[in-house]
């Protein structure tokens, strides 16, 4: 892709999320997730019930009336966003795939984190970190991030999410929102590395899926491409065992996804590339405010 057509596909997803991140901002984000900890923010005259250990006495001496330190919460977070660029992420079905849904969601959060004022960094991940952007402030920061994300060619197409997980607990020392954005088929257990992440960090799981992946639809004998080990196989979709066979066991993927999330504490949402996940995302965010 050149310059010419990637500035102009940044500056489409740009325009395409701008409503959907005053939505999510106006809506749920600001309040979703806790500063640092407290800052000094001015003083005011005493009131009866504050607590005398924020007498200001300094102020208090030298206007000979007591005045009290008020505090508030420190806003400014560094959000980062785990994103994985394996093969299966090009899957997809009627409206977008899930790279492309990836991609809008990572805009939305990203913009939305700008309107906050807060940092934004990404480690781009498949069986192996592809790329790390360290967080700054700023509209044209995040615009560089889509714009890596939209032109990335990933060395490989497999998936191990541990590795980007363990670079990102590596490199980010301070406390920070992270984001795994994934549809999380992986054959490596990420789940020791999600919850040690969880320790320090503020993780949120945000599963990708497409609709079309859960069930085998009866159209005869096709050929299945698995897009990370770059394997064909003739399927007979005929046979009701075998579709019978295939819908049972991603149901069971998803009931050991969603336990395993709940299991590790890590929050999570599942946003599908036919619906309009807003929603989720804004429920998500109303959950973590209680």
């Amino acid at each position: 892709m050149d310059t010419k057509e990637l500035l102009k596909k940044v500056q489409e997803i740009e325009i395409r999320t701008r409503g959907l991140t005053k939505q999510v901002f106006s809506g749920e984000y600001h309040s979703a997730f806790k500063g640092k900890g407290m800052a000094f923010s001015e003083v005011k005259d005493y009131q009866f019930g504050d607590d005398v250990r924020n007498i200001d006495w300094n102020v208090t001496a030298r206007f000979n009336e007591p005045f009290v330190k008020v505090f508030e919460e420190e806003r400014e977070l560094t959000v980062m966003l785990i994103i994985d660029v394996s093969g299966s992420g090009n899957f997809g079905t009627v409206e977008r795939s899930k790279r492309e849904l990836i991609l809008e969601v990572a805009a939305v959060l990203g913009f939305s984190a700008t309107i906050n004022n807060d940092k934004v960094g990404a480690v781009f991940v498949s069986d192996q970190v592809e790329k790390f952007i360290p967080a700054k402030k700023g509209r044209s920061h995040v615009l560089m991030i889509l714009r890596e994300l939209i032109d990335i060619q990933p060395k490989s197409k497999g998936t191990n999410l541990n590795e980007g997980l363990k670079y990102f607990r590596n490199v980010i020392k301070k406390r920070s929102i992270a984001f795994v954005l994934s549809d999380f088929i992986d054959d490596n257990d990420y789940f020791e590395g999600l919850k040690i992440a969880n320790r320090k960090h503020d993780m949120v799981a945000l599963r990708v899926f497409d609709p079309a992946e859960s069930e085998l639809p009866k159209i005869g004998i096709v050929q299945l491409f698995d897009a990370e080990k770059g394997v064909k196989k003739w399927v007979n979709t005929n046979l009701s065992s075998v579709r019978d066979k295939f819908n049972s066991r991603y149901k069971e993927f998803e009931e050991n996804l969603m336990h395993s999330f709940r299991k590790s504490g890590v929050d999570y949402a599942s946003l599908s590339t036919h619906g309009k996940y807003l929603r989720e995302l804004n429920a998500l965010f109303m959950q973590r405010r209680r």
